[in-house]
């Protein structure tokens, strides 16, 4: 009973405000005021107000809610500390026996990063031998692409 005497008042208030705007020459700016002020009152004659504050005041509903948001928060954490401890037992003894399943591990297919090429001496990347310091134009990206690499990407 409030919440429709609400509506109805917001709805009342909206179509004065309207009026207004509409006296001023505004009439654009009048008709969407307009169609925002007969919301409430078109949500009132429906029932949908009625049947809103029945959810609303219903403890049985909030409890379902409460009970839902349980199951979500469940399964949310559950994926979590899957994806945290890595991947499934199965996996991990077929790794063990050498990957049967046809799947590649990718640590063991990406080349090390750490290494230096034999014949260089170990400095930054893109760095040439003869200590200058400055590289090519298109030895930039050289330890991103490497990066890359490693990730299979």
């Amino acid at each position: 009973m409030i919440a429709e005497t609400i509506c109805s008042a917001a709805s009342a208030a909206g179509l004065g405000i309207a009026a207004v705007t509409a006296y001023r020459k505004r009439f654009l700016t009048a008709a969407r005021i307009a169609a925002y002020a007969l919301v409430p009152i078109g949500l009132v004659l429906t029932g949908v107000v009625e049947w809103v504050a029945g959810i609303a005041f219903d403890p049985s509903v909030w409890i379902g809610f409460l009970l839902l948001g349980a199951a979500w928060l469940l399964f949310v954490t559950t994926r979590a500390v899957e994806r945290r401890r890595g991947p499934a037992r199965e996996e991990r003894k077929a790794a063990r026996r050498g990957g049967d399943d046809g799947r590649i591990a990718p640590a063991a297919s990406a080349p090390s990063l750490r290494q230096a090429p034999t014949g260089q001496r170990a400095g930054r990347p893109g760095e040439k031998p003869g200590g200058t310091g400055r590289t090519e134009p298109g030895d930039d990206f050289s330890d991103i692409e490497a990066i890359l690499k490693k990730h299979g990407l």
